[in-house]
Order: C-alpha cells, then sequence, then structure tokens
C-alpha cells in the first residue's frame, strides 16, 4: 500500500482519537445515541473497524508501527461507550424512580411462608413436656400384627373389646391399621430391658362415624415407663405434672376408675373444664369437668407376653388425643376443623403472628 493511503489511516485514526478526547466518556447523551456512535465506530463498516481491516494491505514494517495504535484506539473506544453505558442506565433508573410514587424508606413485604399446622404445634409441645420428664421417643409401623394390636396387650381374639376399636383389617394378608399406639410399647419392651420410659406419638385407625369429636384418623400419644417400685402414685404425679405444664400451672385434674384391658388397676383422667373453670357449660355438659386421658399400671399379662418378670418389674402406662388436647388448648370446637386445610382457619395459628 503506498505511504498516501497509510497517512489517510492515520489521519482517521487520529481523527478518532480526537473526538474521544474532547468527549471522553460522554460520547452520546442518551442510550439511543451511543448505539448509533457505537454502530458508527465499531460496526462492521464502522470507522475504527475499516482502519483495522486495512492493516492487511499494510507493510509489515508498517503493521508493527500503526497496528498497536490502531487497537489501543478500539480498546479505549469500547472503554468510553461501556463507561458511557453505565451512566446513562443509572440516569434512566433514577429518572424512573422519580416517576414512581415509591417510598424506599418503607419495610419491605414479608414473603409469604407456611407455619406448622396446629396439630404439630401441640404435639410438639406434649413431646417436649414428656422428654423433659425423662420420655424418649419410640415409633412403630402402621401396620401391625393381630398380636402386637391385642393378643399382647391382653385382648384375645374372643374379647369384647376389639369389638369397641373398629379395626380396619387388610385384604387377604392378617395385618390391620393399629388402632392404636399402644402397639409400639409392645416392640418397645420387646426391643430393650428395663427400666424404660418411653412415648410413643403416632396416628392411628378405626372405623368411626366423623363427627365434631369423632374421626377414622386422628392422633394419639402413648406413654409407658416401667422399672421397680413404680406405682400408682408414680402415675398420678407424672400425669398431674404433665397436665399443669401443658394447661397451665392452676389445672385440676382427677382421677376416676376405669377399665382397659391393657391396666389394671385403670383410671380415665379428667381436667377442670377449660371453658367454664368447672362452674358448668356445654363444653363440659355441665359436670365441670372433661374426660382427657386413660391410664393405669401395667397389666401382669402385658409383662408375660413381653418376657418381663411381673414380680420383680412394674409400670404405667397412659394414652391421649393429640386432637382434643389441641381443641382444648386452642378452643377449637370441631375436629374436622383441622383437617379441612382452610388457609383462614390455619393461618390463626401461625406461632409468628401470635
Amino acid at each position: 500500500m503506498s505511504p498516501a493511503t497509510l497517512a489517510e489511516l492515520s489521519q482517521r485514526l487520529a481523527e478518532v482519537s480526537r473526538v474521544l478526547d474532547e468527549k471522553g466518556d460522554d460520547v452520546a447523551t442518551s442510550l439511543e445515541a451511543l448505539e448509533a456512535f457505537r454502530v458508527d465506530y465499531l460496526g462492521r463498516k464502522g470507522q475504527l473497524t475499516e482502519v483495522l481491516k486495512a492493516l492487511k494491505d499494510l507493510s509489515l514494517e508498517d503493521r508493527r508501527a500503526f497496528g498497536p495504535q490502531a487497537q489501543a484506539a478500539k480498546v479505549r473506544c469500547e472503554a468510553a461507550i461501556t463507561r458511557c453505558r453505565a451512566r446513562l442506565e443509572a440516569a434512566e433508573d433514577e429518572a424512573s424512580l422519580g416517576r414512581i410514587d415509591l417510598d424506599l424508606t418503607l419495610p419491605a413485604a414479608v414473603p409469604a411462608r407456611g407455619c406448622l399446622h396446629p396439630l404439630t404445634q401441640t404435639l410438639q409441645e406434649m413431646v417436649r413436656i414428656l422428654g423433659l420428664m425423662g420420655f424418649s421417643w419410640a415409633e412403630g409401623p402402621h401396620v401391625e400384627t393381630e398380636r402386637n394390636n391385642f393378643e399382647a396387650l391382653n385382648i384375645p381374639e374372643d374379647h369384647a373389646a376389639r369389638d369397641l376399636q373398629d379395626t380396619f383389617y387388610l385384604r387377604d394378608v392378617p395385618r390391620l391399621l393399629r388402632t392404636h399406639t399402644s402397639p409400639v410399647q409392645i416392640r418397645a419392651m420387646e426391643g430393650g430391658r428395663p427400666p424404660l420410659r418411653v412415648i410413643c406419638p403416632g396416628r392411628v385407625f378405626r372405623h368411626e362415624s366423623l363427627d365434631a369429636s369423632h374421626s377414622a384418623v386422628f392422633h394419639q400419644v402413648e406413654g409407658l415407663a416401667v422399672d421397680r417400685g413404680i406405682s400408682f402414685a408414680d402415675l398420678k404425679g407424672t400425669l398431674r405434672t404433665f397436665l399443669q405444664r401443658l394447661f397451665g400451672s392452676e389445672t385440676e385434674t382427677r382421677f376416676r376408675p376405669s377399665y382397659f384391658p391393657f391396666t389394671e388397676p385403670s383410671a380415665e383422667v379428667d381436667v377442670r373444664c377449660l371453658v367454664c373453670g368447672g362452674r358448668g357449660c356445654p363444653a363440659c355438659k355441665r359436670s365441670g369437668w372433661i374426660e382427657i386421658m386413660g391410664a393405669g399400671m401395667v397389666h401382669p399379662n402385658v409383662f408375660r407376653a413381653v418376657g418381663y418378670d411381673a414380680r420383680q418389674w412394674s409400670g404405667f402406662a397412659f394414652g391421649v388425643g393429640v386432637e382434643r388436647v389441641a381443641m382444648l388448648r386452642l378452643g377449637v370446637p370441631d375436629m374436622r376443623l383441622f383437617y379441612e386445610n382452610d388457609l383462614r382457619f390455619l393461618r390463626q395459628f401461625d406461632e409468628s403472628l401470635l
């Protein structure tokens, strides 16, 4: 290429440098003008692009002298465009915020989040209290054998109590859906040696009609303590402390004689009505007391079924319905509300809002 052509390229490059020197980072006053500037200088047919394309036609000596200058001009132009774009975009964002009626000093909206179901909250509180009293967690399967659900608990095949359980039997296999969490006690005793203290929270199943206080699927917390010298007084003290921690230190309890095949003696445990304070209301059927759980001393036949010596060991057991406790603590009149998944109902028990 002739020297005149080289001089022409040098002149065009000098013109680009002069424009960049004059404008600095202010190569455009709008994003549209900036894009036009970029196309004019760095586009496919831009001024700097044409200069760089022409380098291949120069001699090796001219390329060595002129090439670095052209590349430096390109880098400088790209940097100026980048800085200008950042400034223009920031100014545009600030202007758009000024057009919006928005107070940036206000606290951000709290994002929606889930919360624990009221039955889960109640169960966790029951487990927490009993855990502080030395009971450990034990679990068992929902599908049980007749032996664990009935025979080992002193409920033989012809026992009338089986009719009261309204059991769901599985078809074609000798299995059933457990009707209480007491089978977990059998598994715990067969899996270890005394002394032991366990609680068995879980879901149970009974063929019952659905109404305000009954469900075919509900939850229980079963408790078992086995040691030497355990008496009915230990049972009463444990349950009284548990109920006072659960419902309040002023909670009054009473024990009424009852019958359960797996305990002897057995008792129903009542608490003074939490609604009327014992004066009598529809919630307590005007009696002033509300039944809360069943309990008793472990029957010797249950110990024999798991290989414990009933002359050496004694123990107590109790079972309480989680739904019953939740209804009393939270003032819920109908058990079915816990299962309908109505967010308007469930949000009342969001612990972060209480």
